[in-house]
Formats: C-alpha cells, sequence, structure tokens
C-alpha cells in the first residue's frame, strides 16, 4: 500500500510562498519528518511571483506549487509510507503560516496489480 497526501494551504504567508530558498527548507524538513531523502530537486521561481519545487524523495516524491497573489500554497505528498498522518498536514499549515488547510489522503493499492510476466 502507498498513499498520497493532497493539501491545499490557504491563507499562507505571502513572503514565504514566494521564496523558493525558504520553501526548498521547509521542504527538507518535511521530507526528514516522513523518514526519507532526497534524491533530486528543482525548482523555479516565476516572473512575476509564484514557486514551484518538486523533489525525487526515496519513497516517491513531494512537490510544491504556490500563488502568492492567493496566499495559496498546493503540496503533493507520494509516499511508500501509508502512515502520512494528519500531523503531516497540520505541520505543513503551521510551515507555510496557512490560516486554513484543506487535505485528501488517497491510498494507493500497489499490490493489487496483477505481475507481468
Amino acid at each position: 500500500m502507498a498513499c498520497q497526501l493532497l493539501v491545499d494551504l490557504y491563507g499562507c504567508n505571502s513572503q514565504i510562498v514566494d521564496d523558493p530558498v525558504r520553501i526548498r527548507e521547509l521542504s527538507h524538513k518535511i521530507i526528514a519528518d516522513i523518514n526519507s531523502d532526497i534524491v533530486e530537486e528543482c525548482s523555479h521561481h516565476f516572473s512575476p511571483y509564484g514557486v514551484t519545487y518538486i523533489a525525487v524523495i526515496t519513497t516517491s516524491h513531494f512537490s510544491v506549487h504556490t500563488w502568492p497573489e492567493y496566499n495559496y500554497a498546493a503540496i503533493d505528498i507520494f509516499s511508500c509510507n501509508e502512515d502520512l498522518p494528519e500531523i503531516l498536514a497540520n505541520m505543513l499549515k503551521e510551515a507555510f503560516d496557512a490560516t486554513d488547510i484543506v487535505y485528501k489522503k488517497i491510498e494507493r493499492n500497489i499490490s493489487h496489480r496483477k505481475k507481468m510476466k
């Protein structure tokens, strides 16, 4: 079983969500908190504003997409750790200084598929 956690953060601190260095630092902390390591990462700061950060991690992937003009961040965590808890979503809310959060946990049944010959 694997888990995908989709997190929408509203009312974020606009300085945080438009700062690629800060987003990278926050992402590193969250990735470590889910007991994963970064395999490869990249980020882009859009003009006039907005950041996308993506990391391939040892348990799958982690991405952040921001819209500072709306004080919004969308975060996607896909992990082989099916126990991504509500606590992690709340850590993201705190890290991005968000006023509201909506999240969805999707369980991915990776063992259901028939083995390929």
